[in-house]
């Protein structure tokens, strides 16, 4: 089985009265952090697209086992270390080069992709095939500082990291921007590799204020850092532009021993549901409807800009449903994971899972809603979890109103997440 996959989006734009030549632009490839999934770049993807970036020079690598190993020099299920990422990141690139019959490649690398890219550039040869580097919110002096732990990846102690450092921290020959945060970046704090951690002497360093761990991959704020430092120019606009008819498809992922893994799942039932305007409600049977095979792939699947959906991930007596705002553009990176069961109230309450994979949740910063009424018990001086679990009244069963900066979601409620887990997921802001 592969670990990675591609990400060729579907149409060629235009730039102002005239067609852009793709050979202006390097091939994107966008390389995702610990735990996460390519599914994570794709409202940066569509923003790229909607700018007039050739959509045939757009990729992200999706590795299998996402999240770092405890002692990176000790096999660990389920789990990878720095060597196989950057041999995972050398292979994905040399496919994109003879993809795109390209000489050079820019990387835009999200916490731990950062670093990967890093290592790649430095001692994988990729400094030969490498134009720009982006880092967003790479912690490339350490999340801890220990003296006892040499093998930990994110130890600004560890042997991983002081190589990476020794000697100049850029690389010749190779354009380099950082992005961090000012002091909402969960893994940049005093203690670790402090505030200015994810810096670099001889790169050009950007502070986004107010921006969490994340956001800085993930926030259109960092999209027009990203796109301006690869283009020369400002992006025009900060939305995306929408398409008549998109089409999705993806794959089905789930756990592996405790960590998340981006390897494909068998023999799970999954279904599609549209949804009534302003509603939980279904508005008809499944437009989808199959058991997954050892590829885990599913779609394509013609959707509506301007409907919301429902889908739904039944395997072993558990059912995980996902309920988003619509999907403006088409996609085949979406990832749904067939999540782990969680613990219910117990006292007959429901439930949804308020979820915000690109970013995390503050008390005030980000004014979450449930039928109109702020949510309460979010972190508030750093940012550091991006899913809170809502109570919701027993007579809500049939749905609830989730807010999140102007996106909203109707989501029905589960009765036991032990057994059925219901998730109001947000992309935006």
């Amino acid at each position: 089985m592969t670990r990675f996959s591609t990400a060729v989006l579907l149409s060629f734009t235009l730039f102002g009265a005239g067609l852009v030549s793709a050979q202006q632009y390097p091939p994107v490839v966008f390389v995702h952090g610990n735990g996460d999934d390519a599914s994570k770049w794709v409202p940066i993807i569509w923003l790229f697209e909607s700018n007039g970036y050739p959509a045939d020079r757009l990729f992200a690598i999706r590795f299998a086992d996402p999240t770092g190993r405890s002692d990176d020099s000790r096999p660990e299920p389920f789990r990878s270390s720095t060597i196989e990422e950057v041999s995972d990141l050398s292979a994905f690139v040399t496919r994109v080069l003879l993809q795109t019959k390209s000489a050079k490649v820019a990387l835009v690398g999200s916490s731990r992709g950062g670093m990967t890219i890093r290592n790649y550039v430095k001692n994988a040869g990729g400094a030969a095939v490498v134009s720009h580097a982006i880092l967003a919110g790479a912690p490339n002096h350490g999340v801890v500082m220990m003296d006892n732990l040499p093998n930990m990846e994110f130890n600004g102690k560890g042997d991983y990291l002081k190589q990476l450092n020794a000697g100049a921290e850029v690389v010749d020959g190779v354009r380099f921007l950082t992005l961090r945060s000012d002091h909402f970046d969960k893994y940049a704090q005093p203690g670790g590799g402090g505030l200015e951690g994810p810096a670099l002497q001889g790169a050009e360093n950007v502070v986004i204020p107010g921006l969490d761990h994340r956001e800085l991959a993930f926030q259109p704020k960092a999209f027009a850092e990203m796109f301006k430092f690869l283009t020369g120019r400002a992006p025009a606009r900060l939305e995306v532009e929408g398409q008549a008819e998109p089409l999705v498809s993806g794959i089905m992922t789930g756990f592996g021993g405790g960590a998340p893994t981006n390897r494909p799942l068998a023999g799970l039932h999954f279904r599609v549901f549209a949804l009534r305007p302003d509603s939980a409600e279904r508005a008809g049977p499944a437009i989808l409807d199959i058991v997954t095979d050892e590829t885990g792939a599913w779609g394509p699947l013609k959707i509506n800009p301007a409907t919301r959906y429902e889908f739904l991930l039944e395997k072993d007596g558990r059912s995980v449903a996902y309920f988003r705002a619509p999907i403006p553009r088409s996609t085949n990176l979406m990832n749904l994971r067939f999540e782990p069961a969680r613990k219910g109230a117990g006292d007959g309450s429901l439930s949804v899972l308020a979820s915000r994979p690109q970013g995390y949740l503050m008390q005030g910063r980000d004014p979450l809603m449930l039928d109109g009424v702020s949510v309460q018990g979010l972190d508030e001086k750093v940012p550091t979890r991006d899913s809170v679990m809502l109570k919701i009244p027993a007579d809500k069963k049939t749905g609830v109103k989730v807010e999140l900066r102007g996106e909203r979601i109707e989501a029905r409620p589960a009765a036991d997440p032990a057994t059925e887990l219901s998730i109001a997921e947000f992309v935006w802001e």
